[in-house]
């Protein structure tokens, strides 16, 4: 009965999340206008607007069903505090039919009719979140905040070194330096920064190739600094022993000077657009160089969810590089880059448990144990995907948006699950890969919908 209901919940929270994205879109708003009357319509069906708005309001009743159907399949069954988020979602459900009948005569009160579809959406990831808890719990216990063993310098063997050509040994430095920028992290935060830019309005090439080629070169100068003062905990753990300094393949003088460099060029490149970009791009620098190395990632356990704000700044730098301001579509995007950021890292912090207890960092898997990690998993997504619904409201995102956004999420979603379901290193990489997914074709969405390309 127990894998029934909690299936049976689950399909809820896909199918209100999907009326959640489709009220937050441009296109709901003028087919409720379009379509008169309540609860059908009154104007021509073979018109687009009044066909979408029809097709909204069958949906909301399909889902009243299967809330209904997953309220009787488990209340018997659910802990107290799971019927308790049930009855919250369900008691709002018909107040929002109401709001919707009246939001359908034209009364202009959309946002209320969006913020009960996004309180009853959140009822019920909570409800998921402690039904899966409940249900899939183990008795691994937390081990508190491990303690920093001494560091162990990975000796290094430079046999191979001696015997290279010269043309060997500039392509093995080169590709040295190059890691030192940590470049599997450009791509989303650069597609970050598009989307940023996309939602300002339409950027020039110039401010395009200014903005991204600062950010590269930001991110490798955060990147490098990153080495250099984690490089005795590198050597600890197996995911990051070989690293270039941790290897001493590059001096940390060379690394600073480097990292130096990279970061003087950045700012020259964030000038060349406006004062507000620079000054965003050094608060990005500085908080993942020293307020996330050094004061948040090894000393709370709260390290990877304050730790976001690092992955949101260039939402707004994207953002600022065109508007040459802050707005709330660009301060949205940001939010939700920064609740993602949870729901995305604590999967690999699952599957490298071990490695960062060795390392010394209080991460959640190691300090309240895996059970906790996956719950926080689950509410993080069900944060990023209400984030992503008000972004859509508040930047006149339209339907490839929100066709993307609910098709990913739901992918997102079933990682998740399988998540709560096989507790396993694989499925923890799963539900990893689906986070960069999801949020990469999401951005994608942003561009293509913003600059109606």
């Amino acid at each position: 009965m127990r894998p029934r209901f909690t299936s049976l919940l689950a399909t809820t929270v896909v199918g209100v999340y999907l009326l959640v994205v489709v009220g937050a879109t441009v296109a709901l708003s003028d087919a409720a206008a379009t379509c008169g009357g309540w609860p059908l319509c009154t104007g021509d069906l073979t018109t687009p607007a009044v066909a979408v708005a029809l097709t909204h309001r069958l949906l909301a009743a399909v889902v009243g069903v299967t809330l209904v159907l997953t309220i009787l399949s488990g209340w018997s069954i659910a802990p107290r505090r799971v019927k308790a988020a049930l009855a919250v979602g369900a008691g709002l459900y018909p107040v929002q039919i109401a709001v919707g009948a009246v939001v359908s005569a034209g009364s202009g009160i959309e946002g209320v009719h969006l913020l009960v579809a996004m309180t009853i959406f959140a009822a019920f990831v909570v409800a998921l979140a402690w039904q899966l808890e409940h249900e899939t719990g183990t008795d691994d216990d937390p081990v508190g905040t491990p303690d920093r063993a001494p560091a162990v310098a990975s000796p290094v063997d430079d046999s191979d070194a001696q015997n290279r050509s010269g043309v060997q040994r500039i392509r093995v430095t080169a590709w040295a330096y190059f890691q030192l920028m940590k470049p599997r992290l450009m791509w989303l935060l650069c597609l970050v920064a598009g989307a940023g830019m996309a939602l300002a309005g339409t950027p020039t090439v110039r401010t395009v190739v200014l903005t991204l080629g600062g950010g590269v070169l930001a991110i490798g100068a955060s990147g490098t600094f990153n080495h250099v003062l984690e490089r005795d905990i590198d050597r600890r753990m197996s995911r990051t022993s070989d690293r270039p300094l941790a290897t001493d393949v590059v001096p940390v003088r060379n690394a600073l000077a480097f990292g130096g460099f990279l970061a003087v060029a950045a700012m020259g490149a964030f000038l060349a657009v406006n004062v507000l970009v620079a000054a965003l791009g050094v608060a990005a620098i500085v908080f993942y160089s020293v307020v996330y190395t050094l004061v948040l990632k090894p000393n709370t356990v709260q390290n990877t969810v304050l730790g976001g704000a690092a992955g949101a700044l260039p939402a707004m730098i994207g953002y600022a590089a065109v508007a040459g301001t802050l707005g709330p579509a660009g301060i949205a995007l940001a939010v939700v880059i920064f609740l993602w950021t949870p729901a995305h890292f604590y999967n690999l912090a699952l599957a490298y448990k071990d490695d960062y207890e060795r390392g010394g960092f209080p991460m959640m898997p190691v300090v309240r144990g895996d059970t906790e990690t996956r719950k926080h998993v689950l509410l993080y997504l069900g944060a990023t995907l209400l984030g992503a619904s008000a972004l859509a409201a508040l930047a006149d995102l339209g339907w490839l948006y929100g066709a993307v956004a609910v098709a990913l999420g739901v992918v997102f979603l079933w990682a998740v699950l399988r998540l709560h379901r096989e507790r396993t290193e694989r499925a923890a990489f799963r539900a990893f890969h689906a986070s960069n997914a999801y949020l990469g074709l999401v951005l994608v969405a942003i561009v293509v919908d913003s600059l109606a390309l």
